[in-house]
């Protein structure tokens, strides 16, 4: 009896696959299931890109989020790498999380995934995501046809932006790990390389403040991270795009876009770090970018070869 009480309950471990159409809330619940932003939000759909795992702590489990990209129709590569592995997501985890916009219901694109999900081994629950925007009766209607399409094991209403529900869903997820070794440090709370977590900061500001004008031909890269003597880190980095035209809308007149990008991501870059960053924003070229492998393997996606 003694034993049991000095080594306490066992340790558990496991993944979780976030799985959901763009615009679902995922990287807002993985932010607000961790306690800290380890993945990039943007209005723009399909802005997830790199395979991410956001680690929660809860008693004795240690939780792994899979924020994968949002999956949709694939038209170019990257779109299909990026469907690909938000699949291969859903299949290597303990436990596959459908997160639903309660506002959109049950539209074509989410009835293609209960669909799809219907054909996959494995625990499955359903997360209706922006109940705060919502009516009672039509969420509970909403829960009522989704389960009546796939039998989930469980159903969680949440507001990944307003805090609401997270508890009961982390407790749920921590009492439902396999019983193991936790594979991250207990006060890790994503795998991403602080570089990559830089780029991609900068990434979701270049996002935010062009909208529409630069869809999706452009990607961040941190070329350098100098720690430097009195304490503060230097960083430089390149937005890379695909033509001559593209790069002048990035940069904006006499360079005023890129710097506010720059700034932006430097004080959000400051408050995660606890210390002065100087960065420096380049825009560059790069012909073709979007059908290089290595830009893939940097993400963490598989290359398609057709």
């Amino acid at each position: 009896m003694t034993d049991q009480l000095v080594s306490g309950p066992p340790r558990r471990c496991g993944y979780v696959a976030m799985i959901g159409a763009p615009n679902a809330g995922k990287s807002t619940l993985v932010n607000a299931l961790v306690g800290a932003k380890v993945s990039i939000v943007s209005h723009k759909v399909q802005t997830t890109r790199a395979i991410m795992r956001g680690i929660v702590m809860d008693g004795a489990a240690q939780i792994i989020l899979v924020d994968t990209p949002g999956i949709f129709a694939p038209k170019r590569r990257l779109d299909q790498a990026m469907v690909r592995t938000a699949w291969n997501g859903a299949r290597e985890a303990e436990i596959i999380a459908l997160l639903i916009d309660a506002e959109r219901g049950i539209d074509d694109a989410n009835a293609d995934l209960l669909d799809r999900l219907s054909k996959l081994p494995g625990d499955k629950i359903l997360v209706l995501n922006k109940i705060d925007r919502v009516a009672h009766e039509k969420l509970l209607g909403l829960a009522s046809d989704a389960n009546n399409k796939l039998a989930f094991a469980a159903t969680f209403m949440v507001s990944a932006l307003k805090n609401k529900g997270l508890g009961v869903l982390t407790y749920y997820l921590a009492t439902h790990m396999p019983e193991g070794p936790w594979l991250f440090p207990e006060d890790q709370i994503s795998d991403l390389p602080m570089r990559m977590l830089a780029a991609e900061i900068t990434r979701e500001k270049l996002f935010e403040r062009l909208h529409e004008e630069l869809p999706y031909a452009s990607t961040v890269e941190t070329d350098s991270w100098v720690a430097r003597k009195d304490g503060s880190v230097r960083i430089e980095q390149s937005i890379f795009v695909e033509r001559e035209s593209q790069r002048k809308i990035v940069l904006g007149k006499g360079g005023s876009t890129v710097k506010a990008i720059s700034m932006s991501s430097r004080q959000e870059l400051m408050g995660i770090l606890d210390q002065t960053v100087h960065l420096f924003v380049h825009v560059k070229v790069r012909e073709g970018w979007a059908d290089d492998p290595e830009r893939y393997r940097e993400m963490g996606l598989e290359f398609p070869r057709s």
